[in-house]
């Protein structure tokens, strides 16, 4: 009979409790409220981003220039912070409608937060290193760069991560605290070297001339080069050739297509001008001491 009570009680007490529309409508404006919390958040951190972008957007016509790589990694730092911040608001907003106190949590954050700075000191670490890397211009978004042995361009500078992308595709993420040394191809003008091969039949007077004409096309047609183009002349003496190299000032990381290039460009003008580019060769004896060259592949 007892259990038979207890188990009436225990239906009657689920029962109000289901059916209390009071509770339901409270449950339904709490949800409502986080639904909204989410939402509002989401919009204002698109809104906030679009505004910063378009504060760091590059003009042409503004009284006030500044350099172009600097102000996409500002732009991506500030977009970053923007985002942490008002979704660290978010939460804290929704944990107060939970019926959270604030108080504690926060009172609980800084005490976590100084024993986080003793144990993570990796983290600091990273976070004060990305400081410095964008106070001194170190480096930026979009400029190509060796960091720690690994080539590529950059993408993004984090607070505490830098993501650089290969030529091949591939993402390296460096913590901020690990890059020990960069190489910075994009800050100053790079010099195209090409070395030219050339047959020790050859006169150089008439390969040098040539060699002169086309450099003079090559800084009209190649809008990378941003002064004339050098001959210095005999560089070294090859097996079966002599090598003369050229150089031409390019602009920042645009010296490979230039090579590439100059080469294309002086091999069409050998053909034309009927100057032989060596290649090795073979030479087959016959008979009593006859020999006979024989081009070799």
């Amino acid at each position: 009979m007892n259990e038979m009570k207890f188990w009436q009680r225990l239906y009657m007490q689920i029962y109000d409790t289901v059916t209390n529309a009071d509770m339901w409508m409270n449950i339904g404006m709490i949800v409502f409220k986080i639904v909204a919390i989410i939402v509002i958040s989401r919009i204002v951190v698109s809104v906030v981003q679009a505004a910063v972008n378009r504060v760091f957007q590059h003009r042409k016509d503004s009284k006030i220039q500044m350099d172009q790589r600097r102000v996409d990694t500002m732009r991506v730092l500030v977009n970053n912070v923007v985002r942490y911040t008002l979704y660290f608001l978010a939460i804290l907003m929704i944990l107060q409608l939970l019926g959270i106190d604030l108080k504690p949590v926060l009172v609980s954050a800084g005490v976590l937060g100084l024993a986080v700075g003793f144990g993570a000191q990796s983290l600091v670490r990273d976070i004060i290193t990305g400081f410095f890397i964008i106070f001194e211009d170190q480096f930026a978004v979009g400029d190509v760069v060796t960091i720690n042995n690994m080539t590529g361009t950059v993408q993004e500078i984090g607070l505490r991560i830098t993501r650089v992308r290969s030529w091949t595709g591939e993402v390296h993420i460096f913590p901020n605290g690990t890059i020990t040394q960069v190489t910075n191809f994009s800050l100053q003008n790079t010099m195209s070297v090409v070395d030219v091969s050339v047959a020790y039949e050859e006169d150089l007077k008439q390969v040098e001339q040539v060699l002169k004409e086309v450099l003079q096309l090559a800084q009209t047609e190649l809008t990378d080069i941003v002064a004339e183009p050098q001959i210095l002349g005999v560089h070294a003496f090859g097996p079966s050739e002599v090598i003369m190299r050229v150089t031409a000032e390019c602009k920042p990381n645009t010296h490979h297509g230039v090579n590439r290039n100059l080469r294309a460009m002086i091999r069409t003008e050998f053909t034309k001008r009927g100057i032989q580019i060596p290649y090795p060769k073979i030479v087959a004896m016959q008979g009593k001491g006859q020999g006979q060259t024989v081009g070799h592949a």
